[in-house]
């Protein structure tokens, strides 16, 4: 027990001691050197030169979404360079029978856990057709209201419990997220029942405009969860090899009946919050961008697998060049997709339509077909 010079117990101490527990997991330093070979995730080369691809397709998928919003072509969009290895390390250490419950930006999570690209595409038009989520594919639709998928993600994973499935749900929010009362509750809950989900915070350093240093006194976001009775980490969001190994290992922790983890992944969104908008310059200084830029997901995993004679341009041009073709392929696809209508939207509402919205199809269906 933390106690003060004359006897007494103190708090502050106590809170301190908590905080400085929290050192930041890392498996690569910026230059992509091997910082702790004991928690090097035993990955095939095949392996994470997978992961390295999905990671530039990634990029490439985003740097292209972004040109169609531009262009009108797509509706709501939020960037996502700079936390490719947060979020696909974390979704490479799933397996197919986990759900993932994501946040807006976690799009590339749904699409490579098997979303089709051109529902992902619809989902951002606002189409119903990208949030019919094809059988066996198993994620929600990206969650809107900030938070509130984790207590979705709580009762998913209790589903889970209770059937005894050797599965784990798994959600993601921003660290803006983690301010909200449904981030408490989720973990409240999933912690006292102790059921297999897994919670990560993308602490990209800004909700919206507002820095991480204004949300909370917290010292870190990943101590939150030590309050609800979760197992808590920090871990340098940009090192994909640490994202999977503390992933991989809450994972397995899960499914063997031992409850949650919350994890924090401190990172950097490049982008704007959304393309609704936002200018990051206002908030942003061009020193701060630059020193997160030097620690670039992309470019340390490439030093490290470079290093290992696994990855060179030639390999880097080609999974470019594939992913802008698939992307040009999956936006005709989308573009294909039939063109929306109240009437489509009112006989997937319900399984029964309650009188009031037959009486709005029968007005719909006569002025559609005029």
């Amino acid at each position: 027990m933390a106690e003060s010079k004359d006897n007494r117990f103190d708090p502050v101490n106590v809170l301190h001691e908590i905080e400085e527990k929290f050192e930041m997991v890392q498996v690569l330093d910026e230059e992509g050197n091997v910082v702790n070979e004991d928690l090097m995730p035993d990955l095939s080369d095949e392996q994470l030169v997978e992961l390295m691809s999905r990671m530039v397709y990634t990029r490439i998928l985003d740097q292209r979404s972004i040109s169609l919003n531009r262009q009108g072509r797509l509706g709501f969009y939020a960037p996502t360079a700079g936390q490719e290895a947060s979020q696909l390390a974390s979704q490479f250490a799933l397996e197919k029978e986990d759900f993932i419950l994501p946040g807006y930006r976690d799009v590339p999570q749904i699409v490579w856990h098997g979303l089709p690209l051109y529902q992902a595409f619809l989902f951002s038009r606002g189409h119903f057709m990208g949030n019919q989520i094809p059988e066996g594919v198993n994620v929600f639709p990206p969650q809107i209201i900030i938070g509130a998928q984790y207590i979705q993600a709580a009762g998913v994973a209790m589903g889970f419990q209770k059937k005894g499935q050797k599965a784990v749900a798994v959600t993601y929010t921003g660290d803006g997220g983690s301010s909200q009362g449904d981030f408490y509750e989720g973990l409240n809950f999933a912690g006292a029942y102790k059921v297999p989900a897994i919670f990560f915070v993308q602490n990209n350093q800004f909700a919206i405009s507002t820095p991480r240093s204004l949300q909370t006194a917290a010292k870190t976001i990943a101590q939150k969860g030590i309050a609800a009775g979760l197992p808590s980490i920090l871990v340098d969001g940009m090192d994909a090899l640490a994202v999977y190994a503390v992933t991989k290992d809450a994972r397995e922790r899960a499914v063997a009946g031992e409850g949650p983890t919350f994890i924090e992944a401190l990172c950097y969104r490049y982008g704007p919050h959304t393309m609704a908008g936002d200018d990051p310059t206002r908030y942003r200084t061009s020193e701060t961008d630059s020193e997160w830029e030097k620690r670039d997901p992309l470019i340390r995993f490439r030093n490290f697998l470079t290093n290992k004679g696994l990855w060179t341009e030639e390999k880097e041009n080609e999974v470019i060049e594939r992913a802008k073709e698939e992307i040009k392929e999956a936006v005709k696809k989308a573009d294909a997709a039939p063109k929306q209508k109240v009437t489509d939207l009112i006989n997937i509402m319900y399984e029964e339509n309650p009188y009031n919205l037959e009486e709005q199809k029968a007005y719909y269906t006569e002025k559609e077909s005029n």
